[in-house]
């Protein structure tokens, strides 16, 4: 018997491994070993013997991909080194005058760029630690995002663990999550063929499969990675990102073989231009190419502004265009009363995808086009996402052309309609306008504001209709039986929507401010007011000449603010909700008026700290005024240091940047 067991063992391993090689060869190496049927057969075999001896199941097992239940939330999750924006641009002048700043800033030219696709899919972290994947993350705010591991399991191209001795202890790999083409085409069919609406892309369609709770329906639908760069990697493995791109595929992580090292921005440049012609082939989209110093040192030497790095810039292609003709205009009334006109086009196929409508913006913006209903015009896809109408041909305008005129009066609610003084946007100047207050709900209960799930468009129609909502605060005071007379409408939905209203009382300052629609004040914004002032009565009592100076706050949100909070309905809508019970303190209120021990400072982490985790460093460094920095430079005050803390140390040591253990850090933040 004894002898059947380890024979077993040693099956269930070579099994594993051989998956594992295969995976590798299809998903690395692009170059499959066995055929689909085959590769069944052995993971058939796997399963049957893990059910025979299920405790030796491990996480990391090729049968463990898929989670057994869908889970109820997803949680937040704090990526270790922050996922930057690009800057991007459709000129090659700008790429050459980015080259001449990376000169400037280095004094020298003795560097290469590694340039490669721009995959138009979703923005991922992948975190291995001794090489099993512990945490695959979206990119959210570049700081947090959502935790999709279970999802990201699901995924054939995402090994579960790396293959080689020389994996480091942790390692973050950032890349695209995306559809391939041919399995996007293939679902969008099946789902055509059963009555069912289609995916109008392939991004958004990826993007929605990983807001899936349930990763059995991610599986299904057989999404694909591919690895452009890492975030924190400890040791580091190479001094170039093309070595370590190298390194990765040698590990097991997919990498986009059409990455090319370039001697200088003339040669990156050409290989932009070649890729346009080569786009198509590929089983991915892309709108452009990114160009990044290949050097690893001169990245952190070059460093980053508050939204970009320094050392990389996207090349962007024109969006393809379409002639069409404009068959009729509307206008759309959004949450601050603003009134849009919309333009309905015969559909034309534009990036993949049929379009048959597109935002005209604004009264002016027709009439420097010079747009009449039933002129030809061309239509092209902005970043090849968002369609809008660039140009009118006059040279077709039949005489029969009709003029857009402006309306007088709310399309929604017949009161009247003013253009801003100043400005270029006509509003529906009455607040308890139903077209304002449907969208107002609408954001106020998205998930990047009170996320109220359960609170769709359709509900919050039907409570706008009924009267039963017309503010915010009105939310809170629904009751049950109000809302099984909804349609569609029973006592256990009814009782999710009011549960979801509940739990939406304790997301806190920075969720409020993001969800009120003050202008200007999106969700950065309303972070940096939140962790300032730590509660709404702080905010609401400070100056404009406050607030403006404020890091990251500049006049015209200010200005925003100020006249938000010192309105009548501004006063009136907090008060409100404070008496239904929403929280409006941050979780880490600022001691305002008072002196934050590190103020002004600039602060690195590096290494392994004795009690405090990277995110709990970083976190202390900020709720003390200070900024937590990813990278050594000149302009960084200190550097805490753990252990093993690989070049950041070193580079500390080379710029006389002092350095402190985790014990003068806690020291530090104590003192007042």
């Amino acid at each position: 018997m004894a002898a059947i067991m380890v024979s077993d063992a040693q099956r269930i391993e070579e099994l594993r491994a051989q998956i594992r090689h295969h995976d590798r060869l299809y998903y690395v190496e692009a170059r499959p070993g066995i055929s689909d049927r085959q590769y069944d057969r052995l993971m058939q075999e796997l399963r049957q013997l893990e059910a025979k001896h299920p405790e030796w199941i491990t996480p990391d097992s090729p049968t463990q991909r898929v989670a057994g239940s869908p889970l109820e939330e997803f949680r937040s999750a704090h990526h270790l080194t922050p996922m930057l924006s690009i800057d991007n641009t459709y000129s090659q002048q700008e790429v050459m005058e980015f080259d001449r700043r990376v000169q400037r800033a280095l004094g020298h030219d003795r560097y290469h760029y590694l340039v490669d696709p721009k995959i138009d899919g979703v923005a991922v972290s992948l975190l291995y630690q001794k090489g099993a994947l512990m945490l695959a993350a979206t990119r959210g705010d570049g700081v947090t995002g959502d935790d999709i591991t279970v999802n990201a399991r699901t995924i054939r191209a995402v090994p579960l663990r790396l293959s080689g001795k020389d994996v480091p202890d942790t390692l973050e790999v950032r890349g695209e999550i995306y559809w391939p083409r041919k399995e996007f085409n293939a679902f969008n069919a099946r789902r055509a063929g059963e009555g069912l609406e289609v995916f109008a892309n392939a991004r958004n369609g990826a993007a929605g499969t990983l807001k899936q709770l349930d990763p059995r329906v991610v599986a299904q639908r057989k999404l694909a990675f591919l690895a452009h760069g890492v975030g924190t990697m400890s040791p580091r493995v190479a001094g170039r990102a093309g070595e370590v791109m190298r390194q990765l595929a040698r590990w097991g992580i997919p990498t986009n073989p059409h990455a090319r090292i370039c001697g200088n921005v003339q040669e990156a440049m050409q290989a932009v231009q070649d890729w346009l012609g080569q786009r198509t082939e590929a089983d991915f989209e892309t709108d452009g190419m990114v160009i990044k110093m290949d050097e690893l040192d001169l990245r952190e030497q070059l460093g980053q502004t508050s939204r970009y790095p320094r050392w990389c810039i996207a090349y962007k292609y024109e969006a393809q265009q379409a002639q069409t003709v404009l068959r009729s205009v509307d206008f759309q009334v959004g949450r601050l009363g603003t009134i849009t006109p919309v333009a309905h086009f015969d559909p034309v196929q534009l990036a993949g995808t049929t379009v048959s409508n597109a935002s005209l913006h604004n009264f002016d913006q027709i009439d420097r086009l010079d747009a009449r209903v039933g002129d030809t015009v061309l239509v092209e896809k902005a970043g090849e996402i968002i369609p809008r109408v660039v140009q009118v041909l006059h040279a077709h305008r039949p005489r029969e052309a009709q003029p857009i005129v402006p309306p007088g009066q709310c399309p929604a609610c017949q009161s009247p309609a003013r253009r801003d003084e100043g400005g270029v946007y006509l509003r529906c100047v009455n607040p308890e306008c139903p077209a304002q207050i449907r969208e107002r709900l609408r954001f106020y209960a998205a998930r990047g504001q009170m996320d109220i799930e359960t609170l769709g468009p359709a509900i919050i129609d039907q409570l706008v209709d009924k009267r039963l909502v017309r503010h915010f605060a009105d939310l809170y005071a629904l009751r049950k039986g109000d809302l099984v007379e909804l349609e569609r409408m029973g006592e256990k939905s009814a009782q999710n929507l009011l549960d979801g209203i509940e739990q939406s009382k304790s997301r806190g300052l920075m969720r409020v401010l993001a969800g009120l629609g003050i202008r200007h004040v999106g969700g950065r914004a309303a972070q940096i007011l939140a962790e300032h002032f730590g509660d709404i009565d702080r905010l609401a009592a400070a100056g404009q000449e406050e607030l403006t100076g404020i890091r990251e706050i500049g006049p015209v949100i200010a200005r925003g603010v100020h006249e938000f909070f010192h309105g009548q309905a501004g006063r009136e809508t907090i008060q409100r909700l404070k008496d239904a019970g929403v929280k409006m303190t941050a979780d880490r209120p600022a001691r305002a008026g008072e002196a934050q021990p590190l103020a002004g400072k600039t602060v690195v982490i590096t290494g392994t700290l004795p009690t405090l985790s990277r995110a709990q460093a970083e976190q202390a460094v900020k709720d003390a005024g200070g900024r937590a920095a990813s990278s050594v430079s000149k302009n960084t005050d200190f550097v805490v240091v753990g252990a093993d803390p690989g070049s950041k140390g070193d580079k500390a040591r080379a710029l006389g940047v002092e350095m402190i253990d985790e014990a003068e850090f806690l020291r530090r933040l104590e003192r007042k």
